[in-house]
């Protein structure tokens, strides 16, 4: 049997432990010992790409913003554009004929015509930006033939979709970038400058959440609400879990150092999806209906080094936007919404300080470089430095600020939080998919 069937049986026989109680106490998702680390792993760089010709597959809200950032980045050529509405492939084309650059060759043949766009050889990189059910499907066709991608998150939602990017990766050599934006927020990249300078002392615990009310979202008649709410209906955990997570594992050196070791998740009722649903849809429309995503979905992280992590997801109540993003630390704290921090020795009493009065001592330079170019770019500005950053690294040739073990890292919260739930809240073993390498990796420069 092969490693990928075993891994889809043993999920499967997983999904059920918590009514058949046929596992030890804890789960794992990991079927069979995988084979050693490759030389992938050692922090993969690929030649340099003087000037980076991408393909778009997928250019919707977020799509459509990556090529207006990409428009105004040094050394790209938007060569091709593949998207099922004709309409709006044509229109997100216009918009790259009208910055006085070649137009861009359509796709739009249907929900497979990217592999039309794939089999070209005038393509450095794949830029996806689908609806979730096609982010492993586009990259492993992309990476087999020999384009490196980029994927919008979560990068993957199954254990054996993660375990796929990172095969193709390895396979074809090629880069498999998760654009997680959120690790390139202001705040964030001044935190990590601050974890790295020591100023919070020994890191042992950090909180982390994407609680954002996408009701109205998920019920539109457009972009996602065409299918976001599908994954409410039949799934039950952190579906999620990359913004809260992503600037976290950064200052946590997973992967690099440390990994996630083990992961115990819980859901609430679920209530506000239906509720939403009878208040603002016509009697008898088929979306009012049970849903099985619990309002509030809570997960407990343990790493291999001792360290612990709160991770929460909720998009179906009424509550204002956090990530919360907490770093603590034997010196000291950070959080956000709204930024504060204490530190041990600098802070007065036990009052939070404003984060902004560091900020001229850990202000990230990438931020002080860009901070005008980045100007308009959607998400603050920082969808704008993740483009910038990662045609950088393509064009001198350096490894990628993440790669595709931090998308798989990340992205495999999803249905180990499921597993999780649906066995009563018992723990679940992480994949380690660097094959023990996280041991020697280096940590990510700040």
């Amino acid at each position: 049997m092969s490693r990928t069937s075993n891994r889809r049986d043993f999920l499967r026989r997983s999904a059920v432990a918590g009514v058949g109680l046929a596992f030890g106490p804890r789960l794992t998702a990991a079927a069979v010992p995988p084979p050693p680390a490759p030389e992938y792993a050692a922090g993969f760089a690929a030649p340099a790409i003087e000037r980076v010709r991408i393909g778009f597959v997928g250019v919707g809200l977020q799509g459509g913003s990556h090529v207006q950032n990409l428009l105004r980045i040094p050394g790209v050529e938007i060569a091709a554009i593949c998207d099922i509405d004709e309409s709006r492939a044509r229109e997100v084309a216009s918009w790259v004929a009208a910055a006085d650059r070649p137009a861009p060759e359509l796709y739009t043949r249907g929900e497979t015509d990217f592999k039309r766009l794939c089999a070209r050889d005038d393509i450095d990189l794949v830029f996806n930006s689908t609806p979730w059910k096609w982010h492993v499907p586009v990259c492993v066709e992309a990476m087999a033939s020999d384009k490196h991608v980029a994927v919008e998150v979560p990068a993957a939602y199954t254990v054996d979709g993660c375990w796929q990017l990172v095969e193709a990766a390895e396979r074809n050599r090629r880069h498999c970038v998760m654009m997680e934006n959120c690790c390139y927020g202001r705040r964030e990249m001044m935190i990590l400058r601050m974890v790295r300078a020591g100023l919070l002392g020994e890191i042992l615990h950090a909180e982390g959440a994407y609680i954002h009310d996408l009701r109205a979202i998920k019920f539109s008649d457009q972009n996602e609400g065409l299918w976001r709410l599908d994954h409410s209906i039949g799934r039950n955990g952190n579906l999620y879990p990359t913004h809260g997570i992503g600037p976290l594992a950064q200052c946590l050196d997973i992967g690099r150092g440390d990994r996630f070791e083990s992961l115990v998740s819980m859901s609430s009722n679920a209530r506000g999806l239906k509720l939403y649903a009878e208040r603002n849809l016509a009697p008898g429309d088929p979306r009012i209906r049970d849903y099985a995503l619990g309002d509030m979905n809570t997960s407990l992280i343990r790493t291999a080094n001792g360290r612990t992590i709160v991770l929460q997801h909720d998009t179906t109540s009424p509550r204002p936007y956090s990530r919360i993003n907490l770093i603590q630390g034997t010196g000291g704290t950070v959080t956000g919404y709204p930024d504060r921090i204490y530190v041990e020795g600098r802070s007065e009493g036990h009052d939070w300080q404003q984060l902004d009065d560091y900020r001229d001592e850990f202000e990230h330079p990438l931020w002080t470089e860009l901070e005008r170019d980045a100007e308009g770019a959607g998400h603050g500005g920082m969808d704008y430095l993740e483009d910038y950053r990662l045609v950088e690294c393509l064009r001198a040739g350096t490894a990628t600020d993440m790669d595709v073990y931090d998308a798989a890292d990340w992205s495999v919260i999803c249905e180990l939080s499921e597993i999780s739930v649906a066995a009563g809240s018992r723990p679940v073993e992480f994949p380690d998919f660097t094959r023990g390498a996280w041991k020697v990796r280096r940590p990510l420069e700040a």
